[in-house]
């Protein structure tokens, strides 16, 4: 049974750090939302142990910078874990094989941004790429944008890294469609695809690993990538109303809306909810 909540003060002795997720529950992507920055300080100066884990395709460095420059003091966060980060260290550990890839970015030069450190070289047409890339998609960018390439990549069985599982993101201005979409159109198409990320296993470990705490709890705004995961990954969980699932929550009584949602995803409940970061 979910415990509905008016502050993460409630909860946050229970636990040995508390995670948090970036877009719908930090911020907006250009934005704080309102108490954001004061809950976080308040949690840090009761000694609280604080971290990131966001489905970004840019690496951790990049992401604490972007969440700074918000006005997120970086010494309140211990660690930020991203998907891309994720992603990049497999391939310095020689976990993955290909090493031609095609990029497909947000913004041009994110790639490049992204692969320091690392043996890879980026393609600018699939005929001579051995896999794809998929870190962002360009604002304003629908699936349809994509699916010429997509069934030029299928056919000639080019594999696809996705370094961003979402499906849709939050925005000041709305929802936008995001990385996963993509990715699991080209799944659907036939494609072999490999997520980076949440809600998958791998990642959850991987912060666990860095934190070195048991008792962890999750905040996000995502019943299948934050809520599930957690889930799964053995975390208790906390969902953000106000961010991905906003206007579900505006349309009918809280109560009704989680149970609803839960009931239409196959989602496990989280083990709190909250209306924003208090």
């Amino acid at each position: 049974m979910t415990l509905f909540i008016q502050s993460l003060g409630e909860v946050a002795d229970r636990y040995d750090a508390i995670v948090f997720d970036q877009w719908g529950v930090l911020h907006d992507g250009s934005r704080p939302y309102p108490g954001a920055v004061a809950c976080l300080e308040a949690l840090s100066d009761s000694d609280h142990r604080l971290a990131v884990l966001s489905n970004s395709g840019k690496r951790s460095l990049s992401n604490l910078e972007r969440i700074s420059n918000m006005g997120f003091r970086p010494d309140l966060l211990e660690f930020v874990m991203t998907s891309g980060e994720a992603l990049w260290l497999d391939i310095k550990n020689d976990k993955i094989n290909e090493t031609r890839l095609f990029p497909i970015e947000r913004a041009k030069g994110d790639a490049d941004g992204w692969s320091g450190g690392i043996d890879i070289e980026f393609t600018i047409s699939l005929e001579d790429a051995e896999a794809i890339l998929l870190m962002g998609l360009p604002d304003g960018n629908t699936i349809e944008d994509w699916r010429d390439l997509l069934s030029k990549a299928r056919q000639t069985g080019l594999p696809l890294y996705c370094s961003n599982p979402d499906i849709a993101s939050p925005r000041a201005d709305g929802l936008v469609v995001s990385p996963g979409a993509l990715a699991h159109e080209y799944q659907d198409q036939g494609g072999t695809v490999r997520f980076y990320g949440k809600p998958h296993r791998p990642v959850f470990d991987a912060l666990k690993s860095k934190l070195g705490a048991d008792r962890l709890l999750m905040v996000g705004d995502s019943l299948d990538h934050d809520i599930a995961g957690a889930h799964f990954a053995g975390w208790d969980s906390v969902l953000v109303q106000g961010g991905l699932h906003a206007d579900d929550f505006k349309a009918s009584s809280r109560k009704q809306t989680l149970e609803r949602l839960v009931r239409e995803k196959n989602c496990p409940q989280p083990t709190y909810t909250i209306g924003t970061l208090q």
